[in-house]
């Protein structure tokens, strides 16, 4: 399937046929047809974290895959003195609205699990479908381990970049580099790994500004928005307790477990992440 990458024009600015914008946005794409999905993928992470389950939603959604501030080729992540995850809720509101978008339906994993959630909240989501969503922290040791996960990821990338990029390069090895994060490794392709590898190292500013504190969601999402929250049952960055604690704070949610799944279930069952999205983005 074609497809190409565009900016957003943010609002007063316009954009050529090609769809790229004529002042900096954020990077995206679109494909399929009918109702507009939004998908957000998590920290570390970029908009191609969707392609396992593209084909399975264009058929029946207009799906937007959007790189977040300070990922893929999107811009850098300005705070400008707000909390990150505060900061890039907002620069999603504001990609809303450069490309007209209402009330998309939305989607994320991890990170873009919060913010699907935070566009619920702010109500601008039709509905909301959030993958393994991050902030809903049993513990403090919980939000300790994710953290120095990631810290080490980056620390270690940058120390052993060449030994990194040749694992990910070889079909034998190329799954240990996601080992964390997904549950069925064998899944990723070598182009897949190598290239998640360098946008994850491409991010290190992002994630560091994400990491440095301890996003909790509190929001009230209101009742007239379908909220679907799936988890891996393999997930062993955020472990799938930590649905019990977004029960309780999302009583009229809908909960679905992922059968052996890891932290990143779209590359670890195509067929049901994307049954899970397109149930979800129907209700």
């Amino acid at each position: 399937m074609a497809h190409t990458a565009n900016r957003f024009a943010p609002v007063g600015h316009t954009a050529n046929s090609g769809g790229v914008a004529l002042a900096p946005g954020l990077a995206y794409e679109r494909h399929g047809t009918g109702p507009a999905l939004v998908l957000l993928h998590g920290v570390g992470h970029r908009r191609q974290a969707w392609q396992p389950v593209l084909d399975l939603l264009t058929p029946h959604r207009t799906v937007i895959m959007v790189d977040l501030p300070g990922h893929g080729d999107s811009p850098p992540l300005r705070a400008e003195g707000r909390p990150a995850i505060r900061a890039i809720a907002d620069e999603i509101v504001a990609f809303f609205d450069a490309l007209g978008l209402d009330r998309p339906h939305v989607a994320g994993n991890s990170l873009g699990g919060a913010l699907a959630l935070a566009a619920g909240a702010r109500g601008r989501a039709a509905t909301v479908t959030a993958l393994s969503p991050a902030g809903f922290w049993a513990n403090p040791w919980q939000y300790g381990y994710a953290r120095a996960a990631f810290r080490f990821a980056q620390r270690a990338g940058a120390v052993g970049r060449p030994q990194i990029l040749a694992l990910a390069r070889i079909p034998l090895t190329c799954g240990l580099t996601q080992a964390a994060f997904v549950a069925r490794p064998s899944n990723i392709t070598p182009e897949h790994a190598t290239a998640d590898a360098l946008a994850f190292l491409r991010a290190r500013d992002a994630v560091y500004a994400i990491l440095a504190d301890r996003e909790t969601f509190t929001d009230t999402i209101p009742v007239g928005v379908p909220v679907t929250i799936g988890w891996g049952t393999r997930d062993r960055m955020l472990p799938s307790s930590q649905a019990r604690v977004a029960m309780r704070r999302l009583p009229h949610a809908r909960f679905m477990p992922l059968p052996g799944c890891g932290h990143v279930p779209m590359t670890d069952d195509p067929v049901l992440v994307a049954s899970v999205l397109l149930d979800g983005s129907g209700r």
